[in-house]
């Protein structure tokens, strides 16, 4: 019987997964939800890596405010992510939600969204979503909800919402955490949004 190979995962890829899980284990208290969750995520990533393809990125006009984002970046634990993100964003796949619309063309102009592992992502996976969202300031990211849990690490300023929480920023020190099913939405302010999100299928 022939033994499958595990494929390395790439180096940067490597680094960034390691950083967010560094920050988000400071942030999420043990026997939260939020670090269960975290810990469902991470210990499917040491578990295998998927098929990788960082060749094929794609991007929209609000990429440009990622630089900004990524240097507002603060918490020591939280600038080690944002500079390992900052080494893999030429490999990102940027898209639009699926439900956006021209019409509203502050939400089409001003969001987009990558997947880092996932379906599509660069890091294809059908047990774990990790991806991230950019915002342009003065944005709402449409109220929405799905299935699984979720776990968002905050890089750049900006407020979320669920049904059992009001508008908040979590800071450089807190996660935002959001049981299966809820509905939710974020918003930026007078800056550009940055955080990465944290789903285990």
């Amino acid at each position: 019987m022939s033994q499958q190979t595990a494929v390395p995962r790439p180096e940067p890829l490597d680094r960034l997964l390691r950083a967010a899980e560094a920050a988000l284990e400071a942030s999420a208290p043990p026997g939260s939800p939020e670090r269960a969750a975290v810990d469902r995520v991470f210990g499917r990533v040491r578990a295998r890596t998927g098929h990788i393809d960082m060749a094929a990125p794609k991007t929209l006009p609000v990429v440009a405010h990622l630089p900004a984002a990524l240097d507002a970046t603060g918490g020591s634990a939280r600038v080690a992510v944002a500079e390992a993100l900052r080494e893999i964003a030429p490999s990102l796949g940027w898209t639009r939600r699926s439900s956006a619309s021209a019409e509203d063309a502050t939400f089409w102009n001003g969001h987009a969204n990558a997947m880092i592992l996932g379906p599509g992502a660069i890091e294809e996976r059908d047990d774990l979503w990790i991806g991230v969202t950019l915002m342009a300031p003065h944005v709402s990211y449409a109220e929405h909800s799905h299935p699984p849990e979720e776990v968002y690490l905050r890089l750049a300023p900006g407020e979320w919402w669920n049904a059992r929480m009001d508008w908040t920023d979590p800071g450089e020190t807190s996660l935002i955490y959001n049981p299966p099913g809820i509905r939710h939405a974020m918003r930026s302010g007078d800056t550009p949004f940055l955080a990465l999100w944290f789903l285990p299928l």
